[in-house]
């Protein structure tokens, strides 16, 4: 089971999940999106937290309400640290995390130590808690096919992309050939007329020849 949360303080709003317990972590570790933040209570036991990214967000612009929300979120899904004030809340892209199978269950690592953040929690804010918790909904969703559903959407996209690309690269060439043909024939049309008079005058010259004659 996923729970998910809403986060209003945003808009469009933040869309936040996170796994009842560390067997639903091993699933959301293993299915996330790349563009997913993770949050964790640094160096105590603590679920998971995950922020759903719009594709052009990023993880390093977090808007800082919605951080608030999530490090407050984090906090409060740890039983120890969720007692403790001045906790420090780690985050990192989803695509960060590091899992090997010398790892329990719900453990992670990380691969780049420089794509992980920290924010210092002074303490608890009951409001924010509270008005996250009305959002609350408990869903059964299949990770792995909402995954490879995002994966093949990007495929998709990207295709799209590609074939714009390629289309816009032989207007441009087109172009340039229509230019260069252009610029070599820029003069046909006046040797044209230059022939034509030459060929007058010499028409002008013979007749004038037999009229002298």
């Amino acid at each position: 089971m996923v729970l998910y949360f809403t986060s209003s303080v945003v808009s469009p709003a933040g869309f936040i999940y996170v796994g009842k317990d560390k067997v639903e972590n091993e699933e959301l570790i293993k299915y996330g999106l790349e563009n997913d933040g993770a949050f964790h209570v640094d160096k105590l036991s603590s679920a998971h937290i995950y922020l759903r990214l719009a594709e052009e967000q990023s993880w390093e612009s977090i808007p800082p309400d919605l951080l608030t929300d999530c490090v407050q979120l984090t906090k409060a899904n740890s039983i120890e640290g969720n007692k403790k004030d001045n906790q420090t809340i780690i985050y990192t892209p989803w695509e960060n995390l590091k899992k090997d199978g010398s790892m329990a269950v719900g453990q992670v690592g990380f691969k780049d130590q420089k794509k992980v953040r920290r924010v210092l929690v002074a303490q608890r804010e009951n409001p924010i808690i509270n008005r996250l918790n009305k959002t609350k909904k408990e869903e059964y969703p299949d990770l792995q096919i909402e995954r490879e559903a995002h994966l093949q959407a990007l495929r998709v996209k990207d295709r799209a992309v590609q074939q714009a690309r390629k289309k816009e690269e032989a207007k441009v060439a087109r172009e340039r050939r229509e230019k260069a043909w252009q610029k070599d024939h820029a003069y046909d049309d006046l040797f044209s007329e230059e022939t034509v008079a030459q060929s007058s005058n010499q028409d002008g010259n013979q007749n004038m020849e037999e009229d002298f004659w």
